[in-house]
């Protein structure tokens, strides 16, 4: 009796035990919020489906949202090919049709997440182009999902959209097919979700407003009210300091959150995390974001004198012409901050001032307590699409620590007074054999109309040339050679008068003109056999000039060039000025019929970019390499003094080097050279090649000659170590070749990045002065950068070191650290350059000039930087 007894008691505790235990389970599972509308919608499917993240998803077929069509034409299909990377659910059945169709959602009146889920498949013999309306909102317009997973290894997606239902209406989401009369385009859609959000979460409420939660306009009025009347589109959800957070480890809305160090922090940072600490939401409600967003952060770490000069920064590329919501997550985690004026931050949004005094303590009120604040931003066009949105965190001096801090970031797209969220129009996919089939009525109704208005045209245009001839007589002269009949009408300003003689007489012509049938001739019609190399401005061709005695390079503009006619006029008026032995040589150009076309002395040996890596190039030696360098550096320092203010090239890179039959270098493209001021910053848009940017530039869109000598730094040290200079492919800390180096540097294993090539090749006292001008070159701030008249000069010194080294048989001595010795504390080039003693260490610590933070992966900063994987050698 005694043990049934004990025997029951056991199993009461023991019930009661797990039923608190599943009690406690549940609520600590339970959502910050809980929505209305969660409509989980598999399109093209007829069953009702489980995902891999456990939610349900109906299927559309006899579902009460739809699809509603005007043809009935639409119908499910299953992609052809699937990888095993896509989830099924969704993504293995769509809704795909010729004409239009529309889902009705019968919703609660609110903010809803739209998201829009899509997979680029094979569903049809056709191609997708179609556009998506919500209500009076437009999503997307003349939209490709195949176009836009070109480029990616991911060929799912999602697009997610934020909308404000009225009362007493519906969400309706119209997909409607792009027409046209050769080609049968369809729209499609793999799964649909909506998903209700509070009111105040992105939308300016009443409460927002009272409680002084409204964004600030960056650069424009002092507050900007994101209204129920307008759409948003989410572009960038990210968790700075931490992971990926899936959706359904959000806060009950089934957002997915980014992981945030990965791609888009250009600076470095380190990141604190204490996923041990209880958050007091006492400001914020506890929906705004997942906790694991405010348990990690990205802080640039305990440096003081190095954080004073240096920016936490993060770069973003959006579409231009709308505005911006960026959103900001702050909490502080460190239990050494705990005080407001402990870490205080100035915080810049696209390079304007958003906030001078951030304090995270101030606003909150106590450590460990998350906040927010939202930023609108104008993203103006300025004949570009893409731009890219820099958020800036610099640290005040007058606060206890310099530094700064960032947990959060969102990015929202916001529509247009018209209601348009869509910028991206592209282009058509053509399909040849339909387009070829067109009908033969058309076809003769073209050629009655042609026939019909040919006899006026001829007559208005023999009218129109006898009114040119009187006028070119006028103007030129009745034997002028350049006296065509159009100059009257629209004269061109950069052709000119120049004698037609050997490209060796050149250097005292300026320039030469050529026809577009010359350059025909000269590349035989553009072959593509000829081509040598192909970059942002468009194919290069090796060419045949002066019935083909000369080779030539020939450098053909692209239609769809980034770059255009300011850049052509840039070097063309650049190179027929300037004449040095290690610039190439300008020899003409062509400006006909729609064709921009340049002409420079063909460089036999390519660039010097095809001789460090990835080539089957034979390796440069040791001394040809410095002697490359000496030579741009020439270049480069004849550009910086040749004029009464110095001409910056800002594009300084490996490929712009290239070498003539005799390895002399000589420093190409001019597209994006701009003439400076002694001593003085241009304030201009940073344009440049991503990881030879120069970040003192990039950050204050000051440009002086001082960034150029950044870029060479960085050239030095890509030609020490063959290896690009900026390389996604590799971990975080190692993709920008410049901010590594100087951590090796800094750590004393430079020589363990070096090409292993060049292994004891080098002779110490040579590597010490390369390597230490070579540091100086990339410090974060200008004025902290030698001239190129000491790059030069401690180049040539180094050559010297090194022929004097293998002279006397010095060159097998291992390279591992070194310091140099100042007896006077001067800067180390004068002691090295000035015969002071170099001395050798067998320890492992470098002494440096500590330049403090680098910027690795400034790929994103401009609109005008080009891929630093430009591999032509003049593009």
């Amino acid at each position: 009796m005694k043990n049934h007894s004990m025997l029951t008691h056991f199993f009461f505790i023991f019930f009661l035990s797990f039923f608190l235990l599943h009690h406690i389970t549940v609520a600590t599972s339970t959502p910050p919020y809980i929505a209305v509308d969660n409509i989980t919608l598999d399109c093209g499917s007829f069953d009702n489906s489980k995902a891999t993240d456990e939610r349900d998803w109906i299927g559309d077929m006899g579902s009460k949202y739809g699809p509603m069509e005007q043809n009935n034409e639409s119908y499910s299909s299953e992609a052809q090919r699937q990888a095993s990377s896509v989830e099924s659910i969704p993504y293995s059945t769509a809704r795909l049709s010729y004409s239009q169709f529309t889902y009705v959602f019968p919703v609660t009146p609110g903010p809803k997440f739209v998201r829009l889920y899509f997979h680029s498949a094979a569903y049809s013999g056709f191609k997708d182009f179609f556009t998506v309306k919500a209500g009076s909102y437009t999503l997307l317009r003349n939209f490709s999902a195949s176009i836009y997973t070109d480029s990616s290894d991911e060929k799912s997606f999602v697009k997610e959209f934020c909308i404000n239902v009225e009362k007493n209406k519906k969400l309706n989401l119209t997909f409607i097919p792009f027409t046209s009369d050769s080609i049968r385009y369809y729209a499609f859609i793999n799964g649909i979700e909506v998903v209700s959000m509070p009111m105040d979460l992105y939308y300016t409420s009443s409460s927002s407003i009272i409680e002084g939660k409204v964004p600030v306009y960056v650069g424009q009025a002092p507050q900007f009210y994101i209204n129920d009347s307008m759409a948003l589109e989410m572009v960038y959800r990210l968790n700075i300091g931490g992971s990926s957070i899936p959706p359904m480890e959000d806060t009950g809305m089934f957002r997915q959150w980014s992981e945030g160090i990965k791609d888009n922090l250009l600076s470095h940072g380190t990141i604190p995390r204490d996923p041990s600490l209880e958050l007091k939401y006492s400001k914020i409600p506890k929906y705004i974001a997942p906790e694991a967003v405010y348990l990690s952060a990205a802080t640039m770490g305990p440096n003081r004198t190095r954080n004073s000069m240096s920016n936490l920064t993060w770069g973003f590329p959006v579409e231009t012409g709308f505005n911006y919501l960026v959103r900001l997550h702050f909490c502080e985690i460190e239990s050494r901050i705990n005080v407001s004026g402990t870490r205080v931050f100035t915080i810049y949004v696209d390079y304007q001032l958003a906030e001078e005094t951030a304090d995270v303590i101030s606003w909150a009120d106590n450590s460990y307590t998350p906040y927010y604040k939202d930023y609108v931003v104008m993203i103006q066009n300025k004949g570009e699409d893409s731009h890219t949105l820099a958020i800036d965190l610099h640290p005040r001096t007058d606060a206890t620590f310099r530094d700064a801090i960032l947990n959060g970031v969102e990015v929202f797209k916001l529509s247009d007074p018209s209601g348009n969220l869509a910028r991206l129009n592209m282009v058509p996919p053509q399909q040849p054999a339909l387009a070829a089939n067109k009908s033969k009525t058309k076809k003769t109704m073209f050629i009655a109309i042609g026939s019909g208005v040919g006899f006026l045209v001829v007559a208005t245009l023999v009218c129109f040339l006898v009114l040119c001839k009187l006028k070119r007589t006028e103007r030129y002269g009745s034997y002028h050679p350049r006296a065509k009949w159009w100059c009257w009408f629209w004269p061109d300003p950069y052709k000119r008068e120049f004698s037609r003689r050997t490209a060796s007489s050149l250097p005292g012509e300026l320039c030469r003109y050529f026809r577009l049938d010359e350059i025909k001739t000269a590349t035989n019609n553009f072959n593509e056999d000829l081509i040598v190399g192909a970059g942002g401005f468009g194919n290069v061709y090796k060419g045949l000039i002066e019935q083909g005695n000369i080779v030539v390079a020939i450098k053909r503009m692209k239609q769809e060039s980034q770059q255009g006619a300011h850049e052509f006029m840039t070097e063309i008026e650049m190179l027929s000025k300037l004449r040095h032995v290690h610039l190439v040589s300008l020899i003409g150009y062509c400006n006909d019929e729609g064709e921009m076309i340049l002409v420079y002395d063909y460089m036999t040996n390519g660039t010097l970019r095809h001789h460090l890596y990835d080539t089957p190039n034979d390796p440069l030696t040791w001394k040809q390499r410095l002697q490359i360098c000496i030579g741009a550096a020439r270049g480069l320092h004849y550009l910086h003094t040749c004029t009464k203010h110095p001409i910056i090239h800002r594009d300084v890179k490996t490929t712009n080097i290239l070498l003539d039959e005799k390895w002399v270098s000589k420093v190409s493209d001019f597209g994006l050279s701009k003439m400076g001021l002694d001593n003085t910053a241009v304030s201009t848009l940073v344009k440049g090649t991503w990881g030879y940017l120069d970040p003192d530039y990039a950050r204050r869109q000051q440009l002086t000659e001082k960034s150029d000598v950044y870029s060479f730094g960085v050239v030095m040290f890509e030609v020490l170590c063959a290896r690009k200079a900026l390389n996604q492919r590799l971990q975080q800390e190692e993709r920008n070749l410049a901010s590594w180096a100087r951590k090796c540097i800094e750590r004393g294993t430079i020589s363990e990045i070096i090409d292993p090539y060049l292994m004891n090749k080098i002779a110490p006292e040579c590597f010490k002065v390369y390597v230490e001008l070579a540091e100086s070159c990339v410090g974060d701030h200008g004025i902290e950068r030698p001239t190129m008249n000491d790059v030069m000069e401690k180049l040539e010194f180094a050559l010297e070191l090194q022929e004097y080294a293998e002279a006397t048989k010095d060159t097998d001595s291992k390279v591992v650290s070194f310091h140099v010795a100042t007896a006077n504390g001067a800067p180390w080039y004068n002691s090295v350059y000035h015969g002071q003693v170099l001395e050798s260490s067998s320890g492992t610590e470098l002494s440096t000039v500590n330049t403090g933070l680098s910027y690795p992966g400034l790929d994103s900063i401009t609109t005008s930087i080009t891929s630093q994987d430009d591999s032509s050698a003049y593009a």
